[in-house]
């Protein structure tokens, strides 16, 4: 049991979950401007905010991971079709679980209270399934 539990917890702290934090840093930083700037500026729906933040997000996170988080150098067109997988699986399992979960606890909230928080807990989601999806699916010696 205190085995499988290292493995676990060495898998989320080696030094490859560290480059992928980083990276996610910059994708957050760009991914969470557009995405919030669309929903609350724009006033774009929440879907069409939260797949904006994913489609430029991914856009520089296939290249950053690909190359420094993950020094992948398999195939090209294997690894984009691959990480285009995991990319809208990820997203769609976040999102539909964040949005009417975050709807059920902040029932007595706002719709625009609920909606920013289930977007960001969506992106932290997210970011745990990517992070599972692009190691060992996407970027896989």
């Amino acid at each position: 049991m205190q085995d499988s539990y290292n493995k676990i917890v060495s898998l989320f702290t080696d030094k490859t979950f560290i480059k992928f934090v980083l990276v996610g840093m910059v994708n957050v930083t760009v991914g969470a401007t557009v995405m919030f700037v669309f929903y609350n500026v724009f006033h774009f729906s929440y879907w069409i905010s939260s797949a904006s933040n994913y489609i430029v997000g991914s856009i520089v996170s296939y290249f950053l991971n690909r190359y420094f988080t993950f020094s992948y150098h398999g195939s090209s067109w294997k690894s984009i079709a691959k990480f285009i997988i995991n990319i809208a699986v990820c997203y769609v399992i976040a999102y539909s679980v964040a949005k009417p979960l975050m709807m059920w606890l902040l029932s007595s909230y706002s719709i625009t209270v609920q909606e920013n928080v289930s977007m960001t807990f969506g992106m932290c989601l997210f970011t745990a399934l990517n992070y599972l999806g692009q190691r060992f699916f996407a970027f896989k010696q």
